[in-house]
């Protein structure tokens, strides 16, 4: 029995390497990709990067001003991210299975937060530019409408995981809607809800990076800018920079999800 549960298993992960090499193999007729073009350029592109891309002691005069746009995009991506699960939360309470109303109400609260979360923060950032202009509201809308559909989703599955037998024991004590969400529904999804909103902070302040090189403000204008008028000096620094306070954001972020899971 042993014996033929390794040999299936081994079949399932031949199977799938089989898939993936198809798909690859016809990704590549269709785009007419070369190959060894692009294995052979690899060395080139390394050999670059170790020549050009580096910071050097001209662009480290430009630290204070890569830490104050560092700030001004990790404070509107928490911004953003606090502001969208507060209105998650509402959505998600009242598309759930567990404590939403039911009926259409559900549905429609369901069906825009799928309609926000499959408009990707790149799009959004397209789309409100039309409207706000390259300004640091456009980034903040962006990230915030992103996170909404994301957090939606989520908070609405942590929200149903929880058991109804203490939902159920609640009402049939008389106690009101508002009671079961604050005293059984909320407690217990709290440190679910918690890491979800954790993940997206770290997702937001990644995307907000992009973002800002769309709408011409933050981290992401300053290393466009810098790039594109060939400083690759102070555009190496600011990847520096964002690779170890996305490290740091982390790290914090892993040591809160230990303490409250």
């Amino acid at each position: 029995m042993q014996h033929n549960f390794f040999a299936r298993k081994r079949l399932k992960t031949l199977l799938y390497c089989a898939f993936l090499l198809a798909i690859t193999l016809i990704a590549i007729l269709i785009t007419n990709y070369n190959v060894i073009k692009g294995f052979t350029s690899i060395p080139k592109a390394a050999e670059w990067a170790f020549n050009n891309f580096y910071p050097n002691e001209k662009s480290l005069k430009r630290l204070p001003v890569i830490m104050s746009s560092l700030s001004e995009t990790v404070l509107v991506s928490i911004a953003a991210t606090a502001v969208a699960a507060l209105f998650a939360l509402i959505f998600a309470i009242a598309g759930s299975h567990t404590t939403g109303a039911g009926g259409v109400f559900s549905f429609v609260s369901r069906s825009i937060a799928t309609v926000f979360r499959n408009i990707d923060v790149s799009a959004w950032s397209m789309i409100l530019l039309i409207s706000f202009g390259q300004n640091v509201l456009t980034g903040y809308f962006a990230l915030f409408f992103g996170s909404f559909g994301f957090l939606t989703r989520a908070f609405t599955e942590s929200i149903d995981e929880v058991s109804g037998s203490s939902v159920e024991a609640l009402r049939s004590t008389g106690a009101g809607y508002f009671s079961i969400i604050s005293q059984s529904v909320i407690p217990a999804c709290m440190p679910q809800l918690i890491s979800w909103i954790l993940f997206m902070m770290e997702t937001n302040i990644r995307q907000a990076t992009l973002i800002g090189i769309l709408t011409g403000t933050g981290i992401g204008f300053l290393f466009s800018l810098y790039y594109k008028s060939l400083n690759f000096s102070a555009a190496s620094l600011i990847v520096l920079v964002l690779v170890l306070a996305i490290f740091v954001i982390e790290t914090v972020s892993t040591y809160i999800r230990k303490v409250i899971l």
